[in-house]
């Protein structure tokens, strides 16, 4: 197997978080490809502009979809490092708590939100109004934000251990992070801090919105199963039937195959379909037949 099909594999029995991973890396190669050439024809570069997001009206009614592309989009390697460093192993723990549809609902619409706080900042704020013509938003900050936050809010105690500081709290690092995001709307990056800001206020409010029984992400999540169950290699199961001896054997093995079906939707709801052994997936098909 050559390195592109170990890409091609790794994608398609990959988590969701494998998956936004390497969608931003793979969008980051081909901008950075695609500007050696534009470089080389002394031509300028025009891609970034037509993906990143745009703080005035009249651009981004022209460009919609920057609202969503500017989130998978970055441009220097120290940027793309950081957060995908830091979607990774928030990430991972967002993991343990919610399955995969919440991830992706939660990166899109925290991500949507930080957009969205972006543009309306550099609208209302008279500071602003000389540069909103010309400034642009690219990066997956406000998304990763998004994650800590929720985080923050369904499990505030959760302990990380980090380099130097040793054990924290999540809602110190959330709280930690969005003082900064604060105090840096003063800064040099403005627009970034405010859009950290409403990535953060999203996943405050998304977590809020699932205790009360609503999931906003409900369609988000519906496409993702949908993704999956594309992508997911069909088991090869050999299905036998035997007929049982009587009424009694037939209602144990029917209480015995509901009590595991049970687990395996237990374990489900909490580590998603991917932490299923081969066998769990099997009777799991198994089941789905029946």
């Amino acid at each position: 197997m050559n390195l592109l099909d170990e890409i091609k594999e790794s994608f398609k029995e990959g988590s969701a978080l494998t998956r936004l991973i390497y969608i931003n890396l793979a969008v980051f190669l081909l901008i950075r490809i695609a500007n050696v050439f534009y470089f080389l024809s002394g031509t300028p570069f025009p891609i970034l502009d037509w993906l990143a997001l745009p703080a005035d009206f009249v651009t981004l009614a022209s460009r919609p979809w920057t609202l969503l592309t500017y989130m998978f989009l970055h441009f220097d390697f120290l940027h793309i490092l950081f957060n995908l460093l830091w979607l990774y192993w928030m990430g991972q723990i967002f993991l343990g708590y919610f399955d995969q549809g919440k991830l992706i609902t939660i990166y899109l619409l925290g991500g949507l939100c930080g957009g969205l706080f972006y543009v309306a900042g550099y609208n209302l704020f008279p500071v602003f109004s000389q540069i909103v013509v010309d400034s642009r938003l690219l990066g997956a900050s406000a998304s990763v934000i998004a994650i800590v936050t929720a985080l923050a809010v369904h499990a505030p105690n959760h302990t990380l251990h980090l380099a130097f500081i040793g054990p924290v709290k999540m809602k110190y690092i959330a709280l930690f992070s969005v003082l900064m995001y604060v105090i840096g709307i003063s800064s040099t990056n403005a627009g970034g801090n405010l859009a950290h800001l409403g990535g953060a206020f999203y996943g405050v409010i998304y977590i809020l919105q699932l205790r009360r029984g609503f999931d906003p992400g409900k369609g988000i999540s519906r496409l993702t199963s949908g993704i999956n169950k594309t992508f997911a290699s069909k088991p090869k199961v050999k299905v036998t039937y035997r007929k049982p001896t009587d009424d009694i054997e037939y209602n144990r093995m029917k209480n015995q195959d509901k009590i595991r079906m049970n687990e395996i939707l237990e374990k489900i709801s909490k580590s998603g379909y991917d932490s299923l052994s081969k066998e769990e997936k099997e009777i799991l098909f198994r089941m789905g037949r029946e």
